[in-house]
């Protein structure tokens, strides 16, 4: 195995690890901290390991999330997650991706752009997804307080979270790739 592909498995990993602990420690917190934390990471892995990385965590977050804390409530939601992370991180990729080799006014306003963009999709089809196709179609058992609890939770929420971690990925993102650069030069 050559050392591109070692390197993308293992930071690709490490990424899951911090999904899978995030998601453990805060599940009693607010959505607001558990959602902004799991963007983040979504967002970070696209920038700085590549958009199959940012894909893989963002299929396999969902899944992880129903496992360890149960949330969401029905399987059927999870899809429709997993579809919204992954235009979430393929519009950041697609929006993004250069900004990073050099930082001036353009570069922060490809990833203003890339932030808004990707959330407001992310929001539309999880929302579409879950609260328009999901509870009246494929969970028709939900109780009504289940409907309502699931519509607001998969509504604007989203798109708050959305933009919460990613907004702190592009903060953060140039700092650490520009040391990550200055590690390498290194070695």
């Amino acid at each position: 195995m050559n050392r591109k592909r070692t390197l993308w498995i293992t930071t690709t990993a490490i990424f899951i690890a911090l999904l899978v602990t995030t998601q453990h420690v805060t599940a009693a917190m607010s959505q607001f901290v558990t959602g902004s934390i799991v963007n983040f990471i979504l967002v970070a892995a696209t920038i700085l390991v590549g958009v199959s990385s940012g894909i893989v965590i963002g299929v396999i977050s969902p899944i992880l999330a129903f496992l360890i804390i149960g949330r969401p409530p029905f399987p059927m939601v999870v899809p429709f997650i997993m579809l919204g992370n992954v235009v979430q991180v393929i519009t950041v990729y697609l929006i993004a991706r250069k900004v990073f080799d050099k930082i001036n006014w353009v570069a922060y306003t490809r990833m203003g752009v890339a932030v808004i963009v990707s959330s407001l999709l992310k929001f539309v089809v999880v929302w579409v997804g879950v609260v328009h196709i999901a509870l009246p179609f494929l969970i028709p058992q939900a109780l009504p307080p289940q409907v309502a609890m699931m519509s607001a939770a998969f509504s604007w929420p989203q798109l708050v979270t959305a933009l919460i971690g990613s907004t702190i990925a592009m903060a953060v993102m140039p700092r650490l790739m520009r040391a990550l650069r200055i590690s390498q030069s290194r070695e």
